[in-house]
């Protein structure tokens, strides 16, 4: 094996000044290559100035020795001469001193090899020492820490996961120690509190004992003695103390498959546990709330408590997977998803021998919450159950078509809803006893977005909210029940009506999906009972790892077949709150098929054929309620004699989009509906309209109508109520067409 580059650099110079005693001339062929064989192993600028200056000491003093030979002159003189290149040489020698490899911790060694190894490692110490910190030179690209700052007494300590060196930092009499720590671990790469100086008063000025860790061991973690580790511990700990989430209680591990993984039973002895606050249940287990679920059990002592890693109900349950379980059973139970501990989750819509029930369903943009209202209205299809669909944001519920009375469009679910509030008084009139059999189908209201109606905001406030207060507290024992979806649990979303709520949750169930941040506490003036610490903004959007997954991009193009699977998101994801329990974590069905497209194709319920369903058209338009939001109509009589005496509504001849080409084109002779005599805008306004559904040939809303028209909403359904009249027009589910 050949030298290597340090050793051919250190060595080069010596060999250099035994040359000239009997190379003469040729030492400068010597020198020569020595230069050329430094700048081939890549030496660095010092050391390749310093061995070229001791080349050429040694060529010169190896040419004046030969000529003292040749010259026949004393042999003790061209001696003499090899004296200056090896000074030469030993300058060399100290001037890479400070160019030794880079430090890395030595690997100790046993046996006889240990003590080479410590000795290469303490040379590399000085080295870097002398380089950086004492010197004895000062170059042109280096800057001294302070020079003459020796370190002396080097003492080192090496192992397997272990390196450390001990010394004195020294200075002449009268000199301070400026060495700093930082300085030190600059030097070495190493982290500052790997590196110890001592108290300068407890020392003479100029020594200061210094000891360097250049490799420590990894940390372990140190558990105290007595801190809490296991499920057991931690609950005794923080949850079963008197200030913890569940006092008085202890804890039964049943399955652990580590700290993140594990169930158990939560126990209080001969004494209810009550309502947990899950927040507080999370804070003193040390973990997020969507990692913890609340299984109520079958003893108020007991309580089920479950610790997940990965969520439980990621994956989801396909809505195909469970047709059979869609419609309504015996005791008036729907499927509508999936418990965390993989039970079936059951919403009632109605209690049989009573009536229907209620649901309050609370959900923000994106929770999920318009899928579960589609998964209501096919299992209401399914079980033989008519909905009035009232949906003030129209076009929002895919579903729309499975109900027996749309009003899609603000002022056309303040129609529905006074439809269903008619559809009570019709039924309170024929059912004089609560043991009235139910020949007529059960219904449920359906109210989307329902703060759009009930709000103070909301031009309908006063109407609304007085016929909601009465549908929650009066309909159910007649077959009709709420379902009031909104986005918030807060109380202005329910127009401050505190009777709104506890009738809806007390009548039936509630969901709560996840909120916008701020807005989903259940606690203080929203609070709900068996809900108690829950914060619906603390459901994420998103599982983890799904940024992940979005980052990795596909840039084939837009996958116009794909579909959202489960865990693209948590749609879906909330809590179940049934009367008489607590509220306990569930996902609704993933609607990995349309719901409205497994209804077979039937028609929707229908309901029964009665005065208020056959007055419908002029029902929705009468306001209950006079004109300071009081006195609500409170007979099936009254309503229908308010219904039929109202007054139509005057227009004004309005701009049509033709101009008045196009309206006296519209008005062409024989044109039906047209009264000699009448006002223009009250009559032109007709054969427009039938014109216009005779040529689209299609089903439109009485909004859709108006916009192609150019006029209002309240316009045209006033006309199309006395075109239906007159057997022109006909009226499906808030749909109209041409007879």
């Amino acid at each position: 094996m050949g030298p290597t580059r340090a050793q051919f650099i250190q060595y080069t110079p010596a060999a250099l000044a035994v040359v000239p005693l009997v190379a003469g001339p040729w030492s400068a062929l010597a020198a020569a290559a020595a230069g050329a064989g430094a700048w081939a192993v890549n030496a660095s600028a010092p050391v390749l100035r310093s061995l070229i200056a001791c080349g050429f000491t040694a060529t010169g003093c190896g040419i004046a020795a030969h000529e003292v030979l040749a010259a026949g002159g004393n042999p003790l003189i061209a001696l003499g001469l090899a004296v200056p290149a090896g000074a030469a040489a030993l300058a060399h020698h100290r001037n890479i001193a400070g160019h030794t490899p880079a430090l890395t911790p030595a690997t100790t060694t046993t046996g006889a090899g240990a003590a080479v190894g410590l000795t290469s490692q303490a040379q590399l110490i000085t080295a870097w020492w002398k380089e950086f910190i004492s010197g004895p030179t000062q170059t042109e690209d280096r800057k001294l820490i302070q020079p003459g700052a020796n370190l002396e007494h080097l003492a080192l300590e090496a192992d397997d996961d272990h390196v450390s060196f001990t010394g004195i930092i020294t200075l002449p009499q009268g000199q301070q120690v400026r060495v700093r720590a930082a300085d030190i671990a600059a030097v070495y790469q190493i982290p500052v509190s790997q590196v110890e100086l001592g108290d300068p008063k407890h020392y003479a000025p100029n020594a200061l004992p210094v000891t360097v860790y250049l490799k420590v061991p990894a940390v372990q973690p140190q558990i105290a003695a007595g801190t809490p580790t296991t499920p057991e511990e931690l609950w005794d700990a923080y949850v079963g103390v008197p200030e913890g989430a569940m006092p008085g209680t202890t804890l039964t591990v049943t399955r652990y498959d580590g700290p993140l993984d594990w169930e158990g039973i939560a126990t209080r002895d001969r004494r209810a546990i009550g309502t947990v606050n899950l927040q507080d249940l999370a804070g003193n287990l040390d973990l997020e709330t969507i990692q913890i679920a609340l299984a109520p059990g079958d003893k108020p002592s007991q309580m089920g408590i479950r610790v997940m890693r990965e969520h439980a109900l990621m994956h989801g349950t396909m809505l195909s997977s469970v047709l059979d379980e869609l419609s309504m059973d015996s005791r008036g139970y729907v499927r509508a998803g999936t418990y965390v501990d993989g039970r079936a989750a059951l919403l009632p819509l109605a209690q049989p021998g009573s009536g229907a029930r209620h649901l309050y369903l609370v959900g923000g943009s994106r929770s999920g919450k318009s899928g579960l209202l589609e998964q209501i209205l096919l299992s209401a299809h399914r079980s033989g159950i008519a909905v009035i669909l009232a949906s003030p944001q129209a076009g929002t519920i895919a579903g729309a078509s499975l109900s027996a009375y749309l009003g899609d469009g603000l002022d056309e679910a303040m129609g529905a809803l006074r439809l269903a509030y008619a559809m009570m008084l019709d039924r309170e009139a024929r059912y004089r006893s609560p043991a009235f059999p139910f020949t007529d189908p059960l219904v449920l209201v359906v109210i989307d977005e329902a703060h759009m109606l009930l709000s103070a905001s909301s031009p309908y406030h006063l109407e609304a909210k007085a016929i909601v207060e009465q549908l929650t507290r009066r309909s159910l024992k007649r077959g009709i029940g709420v379902v009031l979806a909104t986005q918030t649990p807060l109380a202005e979303d329910l127009g401050n009506s505190t009777v709104i709520r506890s009738q809806l949750l007390i009548g039936g169930g509630a969901v709560f999906l996840r909120c916008a941040k701020g807005q989903g506490s259940l606690v203080g003036a929203n609070a709900v009972e068996g809900a108690e610490g829950i914060d619906l903004s603390m459901i994420p959007s998103q599982w983890p790892g799904q940024y992940a997954k979005v980052a990795d991009r596909d840039m084939s193009g837009l996958a116009t077949e794909a579909a959202a699977a489960p865990e693209d998101g948590t749609f879906g994801l909330g809590y179940l709150l049934t009367p008489g329990s607590q509220a306990v974590q569930f996902r609704s069905l993933h609607l990995d098929v349309a719901p409205a497209s497994l209804a077979g194709g039937e028609p929707p319920v229908g309901i029964e054929d009665c005065d208020a369903w056959r007055e419908r058209d002029a029902i929705t338009q009468t306001p209950m309620v006079d004109r300071r939001g009081k006195n609500l109509i409170g007979s099936l009589a009254d309503l229908l004699a308010a219904a039929e005496g109202a007054p139509s509504s005057q227009e004004a001849p309005h701009h049509h989009p033709g101009g008045p080409q196009a309206i006296a084109g519209s008005s062409r002779p024989g044109a039906p509906g047209v009264a000699a005599g009448a006002p223009d805008g009250q009559e032109l306004i007709k054969p427009r309209i039938l014109e216009l559904l005779r040529e689209q040939s299609i089903p439109m809303t009485a909004e859709t109508i108006a916009r192609k028209l150019g006029t209002s909403a309240k316009n045209i359904k006033p006309r199309l109520s006395e075109l239906k009249k007159r057997d022109e027009v006909t009226n499906e589910n808030g749909l109209w067409r041409a007879a």
